[in-house]
Formats: structure tokens, sequence, C-alpha cells
């Protein structure tokens, strides 16, 4: 089956530097894959590339026929010398009638906030509408970069549910960076781990054993979502992912 989104061997330099080193990843039908990684680490970048909002320097990128994506970045933040309410943003730039917008606004449970100014809305039902709004092109494919990092934990896991029931109930695929390695474990399916190149990719416990997670986040970490997934044992399909830096790893 040909993935929604390929990247093949990209290399994104700044300067001297490369942020990105001969990455590839494969996104496909029904995949929730993390990116996971030390600050620094090229994941926003990655993110730019497979969007087409950034174009590497070597390398290609792929994506199917027709691809509709959505889009949460990593910060928004409301100006209050712009008065707008969450209804009217939900709608800007995108052609959405009524009834897209309340199946959104009911899918991300902001029904209740629409009305309220943008800058007034908490960090959590900011996310959940930036979410709405994502959704609204009815995408095959979300992009999420960081979209949980301004809540605390309670908000956190009720987010990570959320996207959970938006995978299962749209069948949406879904490609995220996040830092939130304690709840990467509960939701993902697939893990890539990303130091300018991949390290190591694969269902979230076998990534917790490999050499090159453990030396980026500790054995603390590891030991954790080692004993996470033998408490808590989903059972998920195997995704159809495959990440590989050039160098063996996979």
């Amino acid at each position: 089956m040909k993935p929604l989104i390929s990247a093949h061997n990209i290399t994104v330099m700044r300067g001297r530097h490369a942020l990105l080193q001969n990455v590839s990843l494969h996104v496909g039908e029904r995949d929730f894959i993390t990116v996971v990684g030390p600050n620094g680490a090229g994941k926003s970048t990655l993110l730019k590339c497979l969007l087409g909002f950034h174009a590497p320097d070597s390398g290609t990128v792929a994506r199917a026929d027709g691809l509709k994506t959505g889009y949460v970045p990593q910060r928004f933040t409301a100006d209050r010398a712009i008065p707008i309410s969450a209804r009217r943003f939900l709608t800007l730039r995108r052609k959405a009638g009524d009834a897209a917008v309340a199946r959104a606004a009911d899918e991300t449970a902001v029904g209740d906030v629409l009305d309220k100014m943008l800058y007034a809305l908490s960090d959590g039902e900011l996310q959940r509408v930036l979410l709405a709004r994502a959704l609204l092109g009815d995408p095959q494919l979300l992009v999420l970069d960081e979209p949980a990092q301004n809540l605390d934990i309670s908000g956190q896991l009720a987010f990570y549910k959320l996207l959970e029931k938006i995978v299962r109930e749209r069948g949406v695929s879904i490609l995220m960076v996040s830092h939130d390695l304690h709840l990467v474990m509960a939701s993902t399916r697939r893990v890539v781990c990303l130091f300018h190149h991949v390290c190591c990719s694969g269902e979230p416990h076998e990534v917790a054993q490999d050499p090159d997670f453990i030396a980026l986040f500790g054995d603390d970490m590891a030991r954790m979502m080692a004993v996470y997934h033998h408490v808590h044992d989903h059972v998920h399909e195997r995704a159809g992912v495959r990440a590989d830096d050039g160098a063996g790893h996979a």
C-alpha cells in the first residue's frame, strides 16, 4: 500500500550543521506515529519538510495524490489586540459549513467556548480549538507539533485520549512530535527516536530497550516505559511505517 507521506534520505543543513541527515520516514493509513528526541534534534524541521513548508537540501518527500492534512503548530498565541471568537477562528480561510463546524466542535468538546474570545480561552481549550480547526478539512493525516506542551498532566492525559478517540472514529493517521514520553507509551503505535538522524524506531516498548534511546533519555526513562508496558499491555496492530537513517538503524 502506498504511504500517505514518505521522506527518503532527506538532509537539511544550517550552515555547516546538519539539522537532519539522511532521514527516512513513511506514514501509512491509520498510523499513529510519535517522533521523540531532545531539544534541537530536528523534529519540527522534519514535520515542516513533510508538509512542504521547508524544502530539504537533499533527499525526496512524496505525498499521496490529493492528500488532505490537518496541522496543529507547536506554538500559537492568541493576540488580545485581535478580538476574534473561537467560532470565527475555526472558519478563517476555510470554507466550512455549519454542519462541519458542529461536528468538529462536538468531537473536540469545544461547543461551549465557540463564542468566547480566542485570547480568553484556557490552554486546554485553545489546543482543542486548534485541533477542531485541523479536523475541518476532513484530513487523512493529522500532523501535530508538541500539541500538549502547555497543558498540565491531567490536560495532557485528556488530550491524548481525545487523539485516540479521533483515530478510532475517523480512521485518520497521526504524525506527532512530543516530549511527553510518559504518555507516548499509552497512545502511540510507533515511536521514531530522532537526533538529527533516526536513532531507532519501533513499538514503544521496543524503542525503550534500544541503546540509542537509553543514551538520549537515560536508564530511568527506559525502565519507566518498560514497566508501563508490562502493567498496561495494549494490543495494537503493527503500523505500516519504516524509519531508517541509512546506517542500519530500523
